[in-house]
């Protein structure tokens, strides 16, 4: 089976496309720069090596170099603005049976406008081309309630792919927070926490959310691509659902930090969004866009995708197992021979920011 991978120096795509291969398929990673997939280890063994703090030797990164990859992805360049690139990226290398879309402009402006136009673009190339499957990871979409912009335009991405696709199948993985060093949502936590003694905890924290490790995510998605797994939207979750504030906290505990969380009122996402924006290095627009999601329960409300693709080994990691992995220090390996063979640890691949 052929796959295509969009936003293959994501955070996702960097993680999905070493079990793809792992599984045997071909993969085309596709990246507007194609360049930049030069830096990921792409081998089925891990993802890219993990980094490493100045006290560590070069070994653990050595260690993932070192093993043996069953295959290695085809770079292609891929710009899902433009219909030509599309269709390029979809032929040249023959038949695409299925395609991940993992693609968003979050943080970049307008970015509802621009994802709704990519998710046009690229399904009407899929179309042309004869796809048989796009798979696509948004977000929840919680019933009964107002979306923030960032929720809604995941929602209308979905939509646009299922409408502008005739003849594709569209599998639509619905997940909210995503775990793991270097994703944003983690490394929001993180820096907050790791820089505040005392932690401001607005009143819309107490709304729930549902969060999965993102190797859980990558295990759904992979066998997302199987025709035994009918076209639909299903939601994803990990087992545990606990306030905003509760997650903060876990962090806390999880990371050896003690940390009081001082409950505030009064303090709307947007005002949160701008305090935030000078504390922490992430890119000001990307955590405003973040920050106004968390007024939103974002809690799983339906559990078909268990009928079809069977749990991830082990079960998927609950809460504090899994920010227990994204805490672990750089260059100490968790699983397996490799640096890397964690997905929730970070990777040198991961933005600046993170960590």
């Amino acid at each position: 089976m052929r796959a295509l991978v969009t936003g293959a120096t994501g955070y996702v795509g960097s993680r999905l496309v070493p079990v793809l291969l792992e599984a045997g398929f071909d993969v085309l990673a596709g990246a507007r720069d194609p360049g930049k997939l030069a830096a990921f280890d792409t081998s089925p063994e891990g993802t890219s090596p993990g980094r490493t703090s100045p006290e560590d030797t070069s070994a653990a990164r050595t260690g993932s170099q070192d093993l043996t990859p069953s295959g290695t992805a085809t770079s292609v360049e891929l710009d899902v603005m433009d219909a030509d690139s599309c269709a390029r990226a979809l032929s040249e290398h023959g038949q695409v049976d299925v395609a991940y879309y993992l693609v968003h402009g979050l943080g970049e402006g307008d970015f509802a406008e621009t994802d709704l136009v990519g998710a046009r673009t690229f399904a009407a190339a899929a179309a042309a081309a004869g796809v048989r499957r796009i798979v696509y990871l948004g977000g929840l979409v919680p019933p009964g309630q107002e979306l923030s912009e960032h929720l809604e335009s995941r929602r209308v991405v979905g939509e646009t792919l299922r409408e502008f696709g005739p003849g594709v199948d569209l599998v639509w993985l619905r997940a909210a927070i995503v775990l793991g060093a270097g994703s944003t949502s983690f490394e929001l936590i993180r820096h907050l926490v790791d820089r505040l003694p005392v932690v401001p905890v607005p009143v819309w924290m107490k709304h729930r959310v549902q969060p999965i490790a993102v190797d859980d995510v990558v295990h759904y998605l992979r066998h997302s691509a199987e025709p035994d797994v009918p076209a639909g939207a299903y939601d994803v979750g990990g087992p545990d659902a606990l306030p905003y504030r509760d997650l903060v906290a876990t962090y806390a505990q999880v990371s050896g930090r003690r940390r009081f969380l001082l409950p505030v009122r009064g303090v709307s996402t947007a005002l949160a969004a701008r305090v935030i924006g000078w504390i922490v290095p992430l890119p000001s627009p990307l955590v405003a866009d973040l920050v106004d999601s968390l007024s939103n329960t974002m809690v799983v409300t339906e559990d078909t995708i268990s009928r079809f693709v069977p749990s991830p080994p082990g079960g998927a990691a609950g809460v504090r197992e899994a920010l227990r992995r994204c805490a672990t220090p750089p260059g100490v390996a968790v699983v397996g021979p490799g640096a890397s063979a964690d997905a929730l640890r970070l990777n040198d691949t991961d933005p600046e920011w993170a960590g």
